[in-house]
């Protein structure tokens, strides 16, 4: 059996609507994607802001959290966490973080990271 659909040669229209598409997704992914590099590192202990530091360092911080000591590491304009006394380590292996907006969190010792620049990426965390 025969199939009844044939294709055929793609007219202008389509060409132009094509091209259009990928146009606007290209302005679109320039315009939403930031990838600028990060000023300050902000650490949290709890719902406290523990201190605010400056990337332009080396330096290694020990925080006393609930159960233990976390330490973060600062080098070369990034910032992570080196090691930590929780369970499975999620927060060691999220790496380092150096773009404004990434932010690192462990959750069983409540201390958590996030890099500062001139504005947030994004509209608002909770309205």
């Amino acid at each position: 059996m025969a199939s009844a659909f044939r294709w055929s040669k793609p007219l202008l229209g389509d060409v132009l609507v094509i091209l259009v598409g990928l146009i606007f997704v290209t302005c679109l992914f320039k315009a939403l994607w930031h990838n600028e590099h990060a000023a300050k590192l902000q650490i949290r202990l709890g719902d406290k802001i523990y201190a605010i530091y400056s990337l332009d360092q080396n330096r290694n911080i020990d925080i006393q959290g609930p159960i233990g000591i976390t330490r973060i590491v600062i080098a070369n304009g990034k910032a992570r966490f080196a090691s930590s006394p929780c369970p499975n380590q999620y927060c060691v292996h999220q790496g380092w973080l150096s773009h404004k907006g990434q932010a690192a969190i462990c959750l069983p010792n409540q201390v958590s990271l996030e890099l500062l620049g001139g504005e947030k990426p994004f509209d608002s965390l909770n309205y």
